[in-house]
C-alpha cells in the first residue's frame, strides 16, 4: 500500500495501481522503454491492473512476465466498463490519457493523466488530479511520492 497525506487535501491509502495500455503505458502497442522495470519496483507497494480495448492485440504478449492483471474490454461501452472496474476496488490511483478513461478517472481516488504522443483527451484531462508527459515521469512519482505530494498538496 502507498500511503499519501497530501496537506489540503487528506490521506489517501492507495492499494491499487490502475493503467490504461495503449498511449499510456505503450506506443503503437509496444510497452514503452522504461516501464516494465517501474511496474516491478511499484508492485511491491501496489496491485498493478492494465486495463485495454487491446487496440493492437498486444498487451498480453507485451505484460507478459510482470506482476500486473489485465482486463481486456469486452463491452461496447468502454468508458462505462472502465468506471465499472475502478468501483469494484478501494484505494485507486489510475492513469490514462484516452477519453474512455474518464469515467475511471471519476471513480479513482487520485487520476493522473498523460499527455504523451498520443495526446489526451479533453474529458479525462478534466477529471485529472495531475497532468505528466511522460509516463516514466508518473510512475517515478509513485516511486518518489515527496514529489507527488509536493505537487498536490494544497
Amino acid at each position: 500500500m502507498l500511503d499519501l497525506n497530501i496537506p489540503g487535501r487528506g490521506q489517501f491509502n492507495l492499494h491499487h495501481l490502475v493503467l490504461d495500455f495503449n498511449g499510456t503505458i505503450a506506443f503503437g502497442g509496444e510497452l514503452i522503454s522504461g516501464v516494465g522495470e517501474r511496474i516491478q519496483l511499484l508492485s511491491r507497494e501496489m496491485e498493478i491492473h492494465v486495463i485495454t480495448a487491446d487496440t493492437n492485440g498486444s498487451v498480453v504478449r507485451q505484460c507478459e512476465g510482470l506482476p500486473v492483471t489485465v482486463q481486456i474490454l469486452k463491452s461496447e461501452n468502454h468508458t462505462d466498463e472502465k468506471g465499472e472496474f475502478v468501483r469494484g476496488l478501494e484505494g485507486v490511483l489510475c492513469m490514462g490519457n484516452g477519453a474512455n478513461d474518464e469515467s475511471m478517472f471519476a471513480e479513482s481516488d487520485l487520476a493522473i493523466v498523460i499527455a504523451g504522443r498520443e495526446g489526451c483527451a479533453t474529458a479525462t484531462l478534466l477529471k485529472s488530479d495531475l497532468v505528466i508527459e511522460d509516463i516514466n515521469d508518473g510512475l517515478d512519482l509513485l516511486l518518489n511520492p515527496k514529489r507527488l505530494i509536493a505537487t498536490l498538496r494544497k
